[in-house]
């Protein structure tokens, strides 16, 4: 298993960890609809983010298994069906993606009433 190198301001800083395993441009929302939704297959995933391309999904989604958050099962059948679901470590993830869905609704209030 290649381990991922982050890089620290601070040593050892455990949010700056976290915002460097979390922090890709769609990770946290492929987090989000994978805790929101429990499984998705990659079309799911793909129809949510429409602003995503296949690509950059599939390098996120990449990204989130190596990283051990999420699991990939692929069955044999044509045409490929590819699920993704949140890992017993990616659960752990739960309470910080919700308090920032929680913070994001806050905050878009706060700029449309401004």
């Amino acid at each position: 298993m290649h381990t991922r190198k982050i890089f620290d301001c601070q040593a050892g800083c455990p949010v700056e960890s976290t915002l460097q395993v979390i922090a890709g441009k769609w990770k946290s929302v492929i987090l989000y609809h994978l805790l929101t939704s429990g499984v998705c297959r990659f079309s799911e995933l793909q129809k949510r983010m429409p602003d995503c391309s296949r690509r950059m999904l599939a390098l996120q989604l990449q990204e989130l298994e190596h990283d051990q958050l999420i699991s990939k099962r692929v069955y044999p059948v044509i045409p490929p069906k590819t699920e993704y679901r949140l890992t017993d470590f990616g659960l752990t993830l739960k309470p910080v993606v919700m308090e920032m869905e929680k913070w994001g609704r806050l905050y878009n209030a706060r700029q449309v009433a401004d």
